[in-house]
């Protein structure tokens, strides 16, 4: 006992030096970044996000980094640089940020080349939700729907599968969307055991059931009207497909999808009773107004005409010459009727396929994801960001953005000046969040990885993010309310 007491004022004291490290004085400067995970250097962040915490991975002995904006400075003691949220804040508001990282090799310090982190005064919006999957292809057990506050670190379970799954039934769930960015209008899909899709608005939760004589499934890939109670839908039987000798593992294949629209007072769907059934429509978006409905279709008959095969056989047998454009129609909102379809950008004729159209909030950009062939990107590593300007009608790929891995699936903010898009940039296995910034002449920053309070969590993360999509504010409705209605009978929608 009497040695431990002689010890500790000296344990004491390093706990207090370790708690408030001074950079050295004596250094020698370096023309070299210093190299970081998450890689943040020269990002551009918005005022509200939460502490970028980041890892120094260069080979030295000891590392530190000193924060500085205005009069503001802070220090940390490496290899792990963890701002706390009121340093970090203190930081923020000061303006950019330079960041000074500090590496010691045998008793020498270097300072590597400075870089900032942009501070940016276009607020972000304050939440996100995803859903977080295993990297399997068959196999859906425990699936969760999660939100994060981008202020803070805090994530919650919006929804989890394993609520309602049992020994001998699964059950899977996706794609979550909202109405103008309002977590108390939200929808989201159940498959399998206890099938339905659940549909919340302003209180009312139900589960329906969507299908009907008219549609060759429910409801699959939403998008909801703007003003009114009304979510577009497109209808799809996919299948997948899997490589034996390819750089990609499995092709997720569209063989029949059609436009819908599900009233969600009156429980109806509005589908076309005649329509060219060799025509792939696919993941609406509507244009902010809501007058104009935008989607991605391909054109598909068989390729092998001669052969008894079936349209799914032929089509992965020809998988890569399915390809998708771009198409929009007006919409009357009156009789619920959509237009004549037109080109918006016939990505075929250029031998490739665009997906995911994203309309910005001013109606000016459409951000989409463009490849080589098929509709299901987030597989594919030739995956791009494209942004076209509706008004001018250039396009661009967005090379700021776009690694040489996958880059996809993507959501503007309630603002228009921040996008979120899933990458595989980091492995080429998992997806992870990316925000970017973007101006008023659609140049968007470089982007930067969904901050984390441990800066290796996403390393250690053994699953993917999907369907990234901003909110307003967290979704209130609790976990165990949501499992109770997709116990219950589905409410059954009429033609």
């Amino acid at each position: 006992m009497k040695s431990a007491l002689r010890f500790l004022p000296i344990f004491l004291l390093t706990l207090a030096s370790c708690s408030n490290p001074q950079a050295p004085e004596q250094y020698a400067d370096s023309q070299q970044l210093p190299t970081l995970y998450p890689e943040y250097t020269d990002v551009t962040v918005p005022i509200n996000i939460a502490p970028l915490t980041f890892t120094v991975t260069d080979t030295c002995d000891a590392s530190m980094a000193r924060l500085t904006a205005g009069s503001v400075s802070r220090t940390y003691a490496g290899p792990d640089i963890c701002p706390t949220e009121k340093d970090w804040k203190a930081l923020v508001e000061q303006g950019d940020i330079e960041v000074e990282v500090f590496c010691q090799t045998n008793r020498q310090w270097t300072r590597m080349k400075p870089f900032a982190i942009h501070v940016s005064p276009d607020k972000i919006d304050p939440y996100i939700s995803y859903r977080i999957i295993a990297p399997s292809y068959v196999a859906y057990e425990d699936l969760t729907i999660r939100q994060r506050n981008l202020e803070t670190y805090d994530e919650e379970i919006i929804y989890s599968n394993m609520a309602n799954t049992t020994e001998s039934d699964g059950q899977c769930i996706n794609c979550h969307s909202y109405q103008n960015y309002d977590p108390n209008r939200l929808q989201f899909h159940v498959r399998q055991y206890l099938g339905g899709t659940v549909i919340a608005y302003d209180g009312k939760v139900e589960k329906v059931d969507m299908k009907t004589g008219a549609t060759v499934s429910a409801g699959v890939y939403p998008a909801w009207h703007p003003t009114e109670k009304l979510i577009a839908y497109s209808t799809n039987k996919t299948g997948q497909s899997f490589h034996t000798q390819s750089n990609e593992k499995v092709e997720v294949q569209d063989t029949y999808s059609d436009l819908m629209i599900y009233d969600v007072e009156n429980h109806k769907v509005y589908a076309e009773a005649a329509r060219d059934t060799n025509d792939l429509d696919c993941f609406p978006f509507w244009s902010p107004d809501g007058k104009t409905l935008y989607y991605c279709s391909a054109h598909y008959e068989k390729f092998d005409t001669a052969q008894a095969t079936t349209k799914e056989f032929d089509m992965i047998q020809h998988y890569k010459e399915v390809r998708y454009s771009l198409y929009r129609r007006s919409f009357d909102i009156a009789t619920r009727q959509l237009g004549e379809r037109e080109m918006v950008y016939d990505a075929a004729a250029d031998s490739l396929s665009a997906t995911l159209p994203r309309i910005s909030p001013d109606g000016r950009w459409l951000l989409f994801t463009l490849g080589k062939y098929g509709v299901f990107h987030i597989w594919h590593k030739d995956a791009d960001l494209c942004l076209l300007d509706l008004q001018s009608g250039q396009m661009r790929l967005m090379d700021e953005l776009n690694s040489p891995d996958v880059d996809s699936y993507h959501s503007w903010s309630s603002s228009g000046r921040w996008i979120i898009f899933s990458s595989r940039r980091n492995d080429g296995n998992f997806t992870r969040p990316f925000i970017a910034h973007i101006d008023k002449q659609g140049r968007a920053t470089k982007p930067f990885e969904l901050p984390q309070r441990h800066p290796q969590y996403h390393h250690e993360l053994m699953r993917s993010y999907n369907v990234p999509e901003f909110m307003l504010g967290p979704v209130t409705i609790q976990p165990n309310k949501l499992a109770k209605i997709i116990r219950q009978e589905a409410v059954k929608a009429t033609p």
